[in-house]
C-alpha cells in the first residue's frame, strides 16, 4: 500500500466515524427529547437511561452504515477534486482504477465489520433494548387474539379458543393429528396453565382420543401435565423480535415456523437477508460516491456533497418499499432485498463510463 492509498484511507475511515459520530449525537438528542416524559414517568435513573443508549446507538449506527459511508466517500472526494488533488493523480499516470483501490478496501472494513456487528455482536445487546422498550416505553401488551390456529408439526394442529399471557392461561385447548386428511388423533382440554417449576403445561378437565385400527379409545382425566410445541413465548410481546436475534437463531427460528406453517415468516426472513445485503450496499455506494464526486465542479464541494444526500434519500426510499413489499409476501424476500443494490449498482457502472481515467 502506497503513501497516497494510505492517505485515502486514512481520510475515509476517519470521516466516517466522524460522520456516524455526528448523526448519532443527533439522532440520541432527539430521541431523549422524545422519550424524556416516559423517563420521568417510571422514575427510571441515570444509569438505567444510559444503559439504554448504550445498545441503542450501535443498533441505530449499524442501520444507516451503508448511507454514511456513502456521504463520507462524497465528501472527502468532492474536497479532493476542489482542491485539484484528483486531477493531480491522474495526471500523473495514476488511472482511475487504482485510485478507487483505497476506497474498495476501505468500504471492505467497514462492510465487513458491520455484517459481523450485526450478525452476532448487536442482536445481543438489542435483547436488553427490547426489553427496556417493552417495560418502559411502550404500552402494557395483551394477547388479544381469538381462535388461534398454529400448526406445531407436519401433521399436528393446535387450536385456543383464547389465551391469557399475564397468567399463561388458555381455554378450549384441542391438538390433533391429521393424515392425509383423516383425524387420526384429538387431545383436548377444558383450559391449559403453563408450570413454571417443571416447564410443562397442565391441561385440566382433558380428553384424549384415538383410533386404534377400526376401533375409538377414549380416555379422559381432571389433571395431567405434559409437554407440547408450543411455550408461553409463542404469545409474549414479539415486538421487533428479530432485532435481538442473531444470524443463527434466525436461521433456526425460520425453520421453525416454516415447520409449523406460520404465515408470518417474511419478517424474519427480509431481516435475515438484509443483513447479507449491507456489506454490499457499502461497497456499491461508496464505489458510487467516487463516481458522483470526482469531477471539479465551478460550484465547488457544495453541489456533489448536496446530490449525494439526494441519492442517499432514494435509497432510503427504495430500500423501505422494497423491503415493506416482501414483508407482507408480494415478492421473495430473497430477491427483494437485493433490488436496491441492483439499481444502484447499475447506474454506478453507467455513471463509470462518464468519469475521465
Amino acid at each position: 500500500m502506497t503513501i497516497l492509498d494510505r492517505y485515502i484511507l486514512k481520510r475515509l475511515l476517519v470521516t466516517f466515524f466522524f460522520v456516524v459520530f455526528i448523526l448519532m449525537t443527533i439522532i440520541t438528542v432527539i430521541d431523549i427529547t422524545e422519550k424524556m416524559e416516559k423517563f420521568v414517568h417510571h422514575e427510571l435513573g441515570f444509569a438505567e437511561v444510559l444503559g439504554y443508549y448504550l445498545d441503542f446507538i450501535p443498533f441505530i449506527a449499524s442501520l444507516i452504515t451503508p448511507l454514511t459511508v456513502f456521504i463520507a466517500t462524497v465528501y472527502i472526494t468532492a474536497r479532493m477534486a476542489g482542491h485539484t488533488e484528483i486531477i493531480a493523480m491522474l495526471s500523473s499516470g495514476l488511472s482511475f482504477k487504482r485510485m478507487m483501490l483505497p476506497y474498495v478496501f476501505g468500504a471492505i472494513i467497514i462492510g465487513g465489520l458491520n455484517f459481523y456487528l450485526t450478525g452476532w455482536v448487536i442482536p445481543d445487546s438489542n435483547k436488553t433494548k427490547l426489553d427496556f422498550e417493552i417495560k418502559y416505553l411502550n404500552k402494557p401488551y395483551v394477547y388479544s387474539e381469538q381462535d388461534v390456529h398454529i400448526q406445531v408439526g407436519p401433521d399436528e394442529f393446535l387450536y385456543l379458543r383464547r389465551y391469557n399471557n399475564n397468567i399463561n392461561r388458555g381455554n378450549q385447548f384441542t391438538l390433533e393429528k391429521i393424515i392425509d386428511i383423516e383425524l387420526k388423533e384429538k387431545l383436548s382440554a377444558k383450559t391449559i396453565n403453563w408450570i413454571d417449576s417443571t416447564q410443562k403445561w397442565r391441561l385440566n378437565d382433558w380428553k384424549h382420543w384415538t383410533m386404534e385400527g377400526e376401533k375409538e379409545v377414549v380416555t379422559t382425566g381432571k389433571h395431567m401435565d405434559t409437554v407440547l410445541a408450543i411455550n408461553p413465548k409463542e404469545f409474549s410481546n414479539d415486538y421487533r423480535r428479530y432485532d435481538g436475534m442473531t444470524i443463527p437463531e434466525l436461521e433456526e427460528y425460520i425453520g421453525v415456523l416454516k415447520g409449523r406453517g406460520a404465515s408470518n415468516i417474511e419478517v424474519y426472513e427480509v431481516e435475515k437477508y438484509v443483513r447479507f445485503t449491507s456489506p454490499f450496499a457499502v461497497l456499491i455506494l461508496t464505489f458510487m460516491g467516487v463516481i458522483v464526486s470526482s469531477k471539479k465542479s465551478r460550484g465547488g464541494a457544495g453541489f456533489r456533497i448536496a446530490l449525494g444526500f439526494l441519492l442517499s434519500f432514494i435509497f432510503i426510499l427504495l430500500f423501505i418499499l422494497t423491503k415493506s413489499v416482501a414483508e407482507v409476501g408480494d415478492i421473495n424476500p430473497a430477491y427483494s432485498v437485493w433490488i436496491p443494490n441492483m439499481i444502484f449498482g447499475t447506474l454506478a457502472l453507467i455513471m463509470y463510463k462518464t468519469v475521465p481515467k
